[in-house]
């Protein structure tokens, strides 16, 4: 067996999201052949890939129907985070994939959403920052449990530049961490959408796989403003299952979709999907309606990210400034877990089929 003949087998194993061929979309390099053994590199969309074990295993089949079943197989795993951005532009220029987390109203839960989803990635692997852009409502503080610390300034080619803090191995930068808490935010639009625009330029994020934003709810100012100021790889919408919060996702859907927006839906994910008792750990309680989210989903054709429950656990956890993320509630981890490799795979694609993201240009 040559290097030929294992590139013959490895193209006949598919990326299962992309749906091409491993050989075909560029994802084999190293391949080295000695006597029984093979030895390849497989390079990943993103390094919290779900589908690594599957792709391993599809992998070392393949080499065996080709070389035979005692053949020795190693494949090593690297990942080059997929990203679409436009050339060229100077803004986040380091930051591979900008998603935005929405929501239509608020008490969805969208910021435990944003932090579960920022955390989920950061433990596969990925390099993530995340930005409490709720301007008049950060919650991130309390729920990373840095309520009180200050970034700190450097300097950074001749600019002064806002270090962000680093918590549960994600940057965070928030307003709640620049102003005193007891202080309310009393700010105008143009001052908001300045802050907006600084926590961008002004804010040392480096190199991320992802920077994940929460974003305040409704739609306004802020998100204008975001999207005419960084290239938004897509966007992430929150709601519950209850008819009201259903009405008002519909409003994010649609403001994302305007001829001059055009940012591309990530997916939906529905939230307080059910409530279970943590005396009664099978139980399911549909306080809030059954599958609006789905149908949803469904009715708008964008995918859906999963279901997420309603459990004592995740609220105790964002209190205390241990995300359920970084605690030991196995259903309400598994949840998000599941639920951020759904996204991760919708990101993955929209990569693949879609148009480079821009900043949107608006003229009002």
């Amino acid at each position: 067996m040559d290097q030929q003949d294992v590139l013959l087998a490895l193209g006949q194993v598919q990326e299962p999201d992309l749906g091409k061929d491993l050989v075909t979309l560029n994802m084999v390099k190293d391949i080295v052949v000695d006597g029984e053994s093979v030895s390849f590199t497989i390079v990943l969309t993103t390094p919290a890939c779900p589908l690594k074990e599957l792709i391993r295993r599809d992998c070392e089949k393949a080499v065996r129907q080709k070389a035979g079943k005692d053949i020795e197989v190693n494949v090593r795993f690297t990942a080059n985070t997929s990203s679409n951005r436009a050339g060229g532009s100077p803004v986040l220029s380091g930051v591979r994939n900008i998603i935005a987390v929405v929501s239509g109203k608020g008490g969805v839960g969208k910021s435990t959403v944003s932090a579960n989803l920022a955390l989920a990635l950061a433990q596969g692997g990925a390099k993530v920052g995340l930005m409490d852009a709720d301007i008049y409502g950060p919650s991130m503080p309390i729920m990373f449990g840095v309520r009180g610390e200050r970034p700190l300034m450097v300097q950074i080619e001749g600019k002064d530049k806002i270090v962000p803090l680093e918590k549960y191995g994600i940057k965070l930068i928030s307003i709640g961490l620049l102003v005193d808490e007891k202080s309310a935010v009393v700010w105008r639009g143009p001052m908001v959408s300045s802050a907006i625009r600084q926590f961008v330029t002004d804010v040392h994020w480096g190199d991320l796989d992802y920077l994940v934003i929460d974003m305040p709810p409704g739609t306004g100012d802020i998100h204008l403003t975001l999207v005419q100021t960084v290239p938004v790889t897509g966007a992430v919408i929150v709601t519950t299952p209850q008819e009201v919060a259903l009405a008002d996702a519909k409003k994010a859907i649609a403001m994302f979709g305007q001829a001059q927006i055009k940012v591309p839906i990530i997916g939906l994910v529905e939230n307080m999907a059910w409530f279970t008792p943590t005396e009664l750990p099978d139980s399911k309680y549909y306080i809030f309606g059954k599958e609006g989210g789905k149908h949803l989903a469904d009715q708008y054709d964008i995918p859906f990210l999963g279901h997420l429950p309603l459990v004592q656990g995740i609220r105790e956890g964002g209190d205390k400034g241990v995300p359920v993320m970084m605690g030991e509630d196995g259903i309400s981890r598994k949840a998000f877990t599941d639920f951020a490799n759904a996204a991760i795979r919708s990101i993955a694609m929209r990569n693949a089929d879609l148009a480079p993201t821009e900043i949107v240009e608006i003229t009002v």
